[in-house]
C-alpha cells in the first residue's frame, strides 16, 4: 500500500504541473505535508521532490531550482509537525503556513537569481515580492484545496485513524 500511495502522489504530482491549471494552484505542497505527515521521514521529503525533478525535466530547468525545490522540502517539514497530532486546525495551519514559505523561499530565488528582473537591493527585493502578490492567491487556494482532499481521503481511505503507522525498518 505505501509504495503505490508513494508513486501515486509522485505521478500526481508531476502531472498537475504539466496540465493546464490556474496559476500556483497545484496540489505539490499538499503532496509534500501529506507525504511527510503519511510515508515517514524519508519518503516525506523525496516523493514532492520526486514530482518537481520528474516535472522539471519536461517544463525545463530554470536559475531558481535550488529555491523552488528547497521551498517544498522545507514545506515537507512542516509536514512532520502535523505527522504528531493531526488536526483539521494543524492540517489548515500547516497548509497557510506552507504557502508562505514557499512564496517567501521561491521569490527570494527570483530576486537573488531569477534573470536580473530586479536589482540586488532592498528596495528591488520588496518590488520582487509586490509582483508576485497576484500568483500568491492562486497558491493559497490550491493548497489548502488539494491538502483538505488528500488528507480526507487519507482519513477515510484508513477508516478513519490516524496516518500510517510506519513499517518496522522504514523512514
Amino acid at each position: 500500500m505505501q509504495r503505490a500511495l508513494i508513486v501515486a502522489l509522485i505521478l500526481l504530482g508531476a502531472l498537475s504541473r504539466l496540465v493546464p491549471h490556474p496559476w500556483n494552484a497545484s496540489p505539490l505542497t499538499a503532496i509534500a505535508l501529506f507525504g511527510a505527515a503519511h510515508l515517514g521521514r524519508r519518503w516525506g521529503l523525496l516523493v514532492p521532490l520526486a514530482a518537481m525533478i520528474l516535472s522539471d525535466l519536461f517544463l525545463g530547468l530554470h536559475a531558481t531550482i535550488p529555491f523552488t525545490w528547497g521551498g517544498f522540502l522545507l514545506v515537507g517539514l512542516i509536514g512532520f509537525w502535523v505527522q504528531r497530532h493531526p488536526s483539521p486546525v494543524r492540517i489548515l495551519s500547516a497548509s497557510l503556513l506552507g504557502s508562505c514559505v514557499f512564496f517567501v523561499v521561491s521569490n527570494f530565488g527570483v530576486w537573488l537569481i531569477g534573470d536580473h528582473l530586479y536589482p540586488r537591493t532592498a528596495q528591488g527585493l520588496v518590488d520582487c515580492f509586490v509582483a508576485a502578490i497576484p500568483f500568491f492567491r492562486g497558491t493559497v487556494i490550491g493548497d489548502v484545496g488539494y491538502t483538505a482532499v488528500l488528507f480526507t481521503l487519507g482519513y477515510l481511505l484508513q477508516g478513519g485513524r490516524e496516518p500510517i503507522e510506519q513499517e518496522a525498518g522504514s523512514a
